[in-house]
């Protein structure tokens, strides 16, 4: 079985790009896809796909992502316009199909491996994750959005890495950040 670390290639990313898809193959709870003629099981779901229109999660975290590579837009929850041209320019960058949709092929490019010390829109990102996952209804409970990466953010990442099996470093990279914003483990 792969590595489920945050070097290197993640679990369930291969180096031709195959992504995960749920199929009838895996166990529930499993994602399951092919590469090199091999069906490889993966735990984490699959990158969500956010497009034009859509709000609230991921919509918030992708907002903060692109804020952290220099694009200047609105953290609203709201995919309009501006978080698309943003998107788009990713993309282009990236030398990716230009769509304008953040899916399996945008993700790990917008995505920035954060960890204790970090601080930013990135941070800000992952901190959003762990409100998102606050049952409580109280946003002054939990994990607080304030783009410092310091024990208490560290102490949640470690906890859901260990709650959704992945390895255990306190680190946010592709394999993290794939767990968080496809929704694992929220209410």
């Amino acid at each position: 079985m792969p590595d489920r670390t945050e070097g290197g290639a993640a679990f369930g990313e291969d180096a031709n790009g195959g992504q995960p898809g749920s199929t009838a193959l895996g166990a529930p709870g499993t994602f399951c896809y092919e590469t090199q003629g091999v069906v490889v099981t993966d735990p984490i779901q699959p990158w969500p796909v956010s497009r034009n229109g859509d709000q609230g999660h991921p919509v918030l975290t992708v907002q903060e992502l692109l804020r952290a590579h220099g694009h200047p837009i609105a953290v609203d929850g709201v995919f309009g316009p501006a978080t698309e041209a943003a998107v788009r320019a990713v993309q282009t960058a990236a030398h990716l199909t230009v769509d304008g949709i953040v899916g399996p092929q945008t993700w790990p490019k917008v995505v920035v491996t954060v960890r204790r010390g970090s601080s930013g829109d990135a941070v800000r990102g992952v901190q959003v994750e762990f409100q998102f996952r606050n049952l409580s209804g109280d946003p002054a409970q939990g994990v607080q959005v304030d783009g410092v990466f310091g024990p208490k953010t560290e102490a949640a990442v470690r906890g859901f890495q260990d709650a959704v099996d992945i390895t255990v470093d306190g680190i946010v990279g592709p394999v993290t950040w794939r767990a968080l914003v496809s929704g694992m483990l929220a209410g």
